[in-house]
């Protein structure tokens, strides 16, 4: 094995993060540890894309998305550096290797394999309850296009639930992920408006007349 310190051309530099992030979106970085700081100057010096994957315990999970640093918004004196990047590919991990003081590894990329297009009444009732959402969450992320070719993973955006945005991020059918997000987003309207009445009924301080409904949370 050659001991070069220049990243090989064919290996993929991995950043586990507790993230799991989609193609074509956004996704800032602060970056302090000396292994991470050395290993994005070498992406931005050759122009080059990284791996975010979703680490869990004390390994990661075979599936992530390359990311590529859009813009360095700020550098610190001691090297630290805030920046934004956008995620591109999704790929399968073959192999990881640990020669470096980061992670790199033998990737295998794929795009959907099933083309079909997704249902335009699920299309539209996603959409609607993503504006809902976002409205009573007082999220400002802009509503995507309705034609966007990954309308899924944009809308997909709002949630936090990382078990979902990695089964999501896995899956090779926009049309099955449409249908998922579409599920998705009304289990998380739901919570959200349980939530809202619990604190409602709590703050009557016990002498509240009703209960919430909690049938059919997951």
């Amino acid at each position: 094995m050659s001991h070069n310190t220049k990243m090989p051309e064919g290996l993929l530099p991995l950043f586990p993060l507790e993230v799991v992030l989609f193609p074509n979106t956004a996704l800032p970085l602060h970056i302090f540890e000396e292994r991470y700081k050395e290993m994005i100057n070498e992406c931005i010096a050759g122009d080059r894309a990284f791996g975010v994957v979703l680490s869990r315990g004390n390994g990661v999970l075979r599936t992530g998305s390359t990311a590529t640093v859009e813009q360095v918004l700020q550098r610190f004196e001691d090297g630290r550096m805030d920046i934004l990047t956008l995620g591109r590919r999704r790929f399968e991990i073959i192999s990881i290797q640990t020669e470096r003081s980061f992670f790199q590894a033998e990737v295998h990329y794929f795009d959907d394999e099933d083309t079909e297009p997704s249902n335009s009444q699920t299309i539209l009732q996603a959409l609607e309850r993503f504006d809902e959402l976002a409205k009573l969450t007082e999220d400002d992320t802009e509503t995507p296009e309705a034609d966007h070719p990954e309308l899924s993973f944009q809308l997909a955006q709002i949630s936090t639930d990382l078990s979902f945005r990695q089964t999501l991020l896995q899956m090779r059918s926009e049309a099955d992920r449409m249908e998922q997000v579409c599920e998705h987003l009304a289990v998380l309207l739901q919570r959200h408006k349980v939530g809202k009445e619990i604190k409602k009924v709590a703050r009557l301080n016990g002498h509240g007349k009703h209960t919430p409904d909690l049938s059919g949370l997951e």
